[in-house]
């Protein structure tokens, strides 16, 4: 009943609330802050397409579900630092982030850990901003 209530009160499912608080979480890991400029970095932008396309492009896409999630609107869904731990720390995030181990649950999928250097996961990051701006 209290379920019904929830999408009575607000729309939504009563653990949706939960799953946005836990998206505001920045992950586990080495990356506990970034600085992001107003403006998108093209040149940064630009590297981290070439190693999503290196390295992520098995198991992802934008604009659709893949092996793992869509990366359309990332930026919008995780905090900077989340996306980067997960990109640099794969292992240790979906053992211990709730956000991650929920995706684990969901896409039954280990993300494999890449060895992306946090200056890569930042170029990442960019080029995701990149994307999701465009959208």
């Amino acid at each position: 009943a209290a379920t019904i209530l929830a999408l009575v009160a607000c729309g939504k499912p009563a653990d949706e609330d939960s799953h946005e608080e836990m998206a505001s979480s920045k992950g586990v890991g080495p990356v506990q802050s970034v600085v992001i400029p107003a403006t998108i970095d093209a040149a940064l932008a630009a590297k981290g397409l070439q190693i999503f396309e290196d390295k992520c492009t098995a198991c992802h896409k934008h604009g659709e579900r893949y092996v793992g999630p869509d990366l359309n609107g990332v930026t919008e869904r995780r905090q900077p630092e989340w996306i980067m731990n997960m990109i640099v720390n794969p292992i240790e995030m979906t053992q211990k982030d709730p956000v991650a181990k929920e995706l684990l649950g969901e896409y039954l999928s280990q993300m494999t850990n890449q060895n992306v250097n946090e200056d890569d996961a930042r170029a990442l990051l960019e080029h995701f901003r990149e994307n999701d701006a465009s959208l």
